[in-house]
């Protein structure tokens, strides 16, 4: 009897596929989405709406008439960088720069690479650098969240985010005690959503909630966010014992900017991070050390994205360093 079967790969197959696993990570960010609408209402919805559907526009043309293949839109990827591109805005950005962010992200970030699956960096992230760079003031205008038919928390229609008001005051020759009572209550405030910010990075509790989601369906692993948080938490624990004065805390870095949504979201994406658990490990804790770096030494008070971007980057020298051993190798 012929127990030997050849036959080509693969050899292992589940229920997910690429669709199943996109439209659960969308699932994932709806609790943001849907604080994000409480806290800056229609425009929420405007930003959203309008980046994802430039994203798909852009995808479905690059695909048909550029690359002259398949068109692929509903299997979610685009979709999923419409929202993050979203989640990395101001509510009140301009329809044309969200439009300008989304040509860049598909267009540069992911379809000039090949597509779904070939691309180097993070797409979202590509189009949200490029945007930060090109239109510094819109990118960093915070409108200030206001309850859903309620009133606005404050007179102001802008204001900076903490890390701003941190950065700014440390610059200013002010210590970290001197700036605390500027941010009142922020961990209560970022936790819940009352506090100024990009779409996405508003409330931590719906980030996480997300997070677990999309761990409970297997969907990312615990190498990478374990890594990055526990390495931002070693570094700036750090630097904070050794002057607190200079230096805030590491649970203020954890809960403020865009940490959890690059964390959970965009470090994790499955084409941009490395194969290995080992190498994820790498990754993490490499953007962790990043993002530090550039908040506490950079010029901007944010360093998530640029982080992330700098570790896509290095990513096919961990996955080939950190291979996994091929089923009958020999191990010399």
């Amino acid at each position: 009897m012929n127990l030997l079967r050849v036959s080509g790969s693969p050899h292992v197959h589940t229920d997910e596929s690429v669709k199943k696993i996109m439209y659960g990570v969308i699932y994932a960010m709806i609790p943001a989405l849907l604080v994000s609408i409480y806290f800056f209402g229609l425009d929420a919805v405007r930003v959203t709406l309008i980046s994802v559907v430039a994203c798909l526009v852009v995808e479905a043309l690059v695909q048909k008439y550029l690359l002259k293949t398949v068109v692929t839109i509903t299997d979610g990827s685009a979709i999923i960088t419409g929202i993050l591109l979203a989640f990395n805005v101001p509510s009140n950005l301009p329809w044309w720069i969200i439009v300008i962010g989304a040509i860049v992200a598909i267009g540069i970030g992911k379809m000039s690479f090949g597509g779904l699956g070939k691309n180097i960096f993070n797409p979202a992230l590509v189009g949200r650098v490029f945007l930060l760079i090109s239109f510094p003031v819109q990118m960093t205008s915070w409108p200030v969240p206001k309850a859903l038919f309620g009133e606005k928390l404050t007179d102001a229609i802008t204001g900076p985010t903490p890390l701003g008001i941190m950065k700014e005051g440390l610059g200013a020759g002010k210590t970290v005690q001197d700036i605390m009572p500027e941010i009142p209550n922020y961990i209560e405030n970022l936790m819940t959503g009352f506090q100024g910010g990009s779409l996405g990075e508003v409330s931590a509790f719906a980030l996480i909630l997300g997070a677990i989601y999309m761990l409970i369906r297997k969907i990312i692993t615990w190498h990478t966010p374990m890594a990055y948080i526990g390495s931002v938490v070693i570094f700036s624990g750090i630097l904070w014992l050794v002057d607190p004065t200079m230096y805030v805390d590491p649970l203020f870095h954890l809960v403020t900017g865009g940490m959890l949504l690059g964390v959970f979201f965009m470090a994790t994406d499955m084409v941009s991070s490395p194969m290995s658990a080992k190498g994820q490990l790498i990754f993490g804790a490499g953007a962790g050390i990043l993002t530090i770096l550039i908040r506490v030494f950079g010029a901007y008070p944010e360093g998530v994205s640029f982080a992330i971007l700098i570790m896509n980057a290095f990513v096919p020298l961990i996955d080939r360093g950190f291979k996994p051993k091929r089923f009958g190798e020999i191990v010399k």
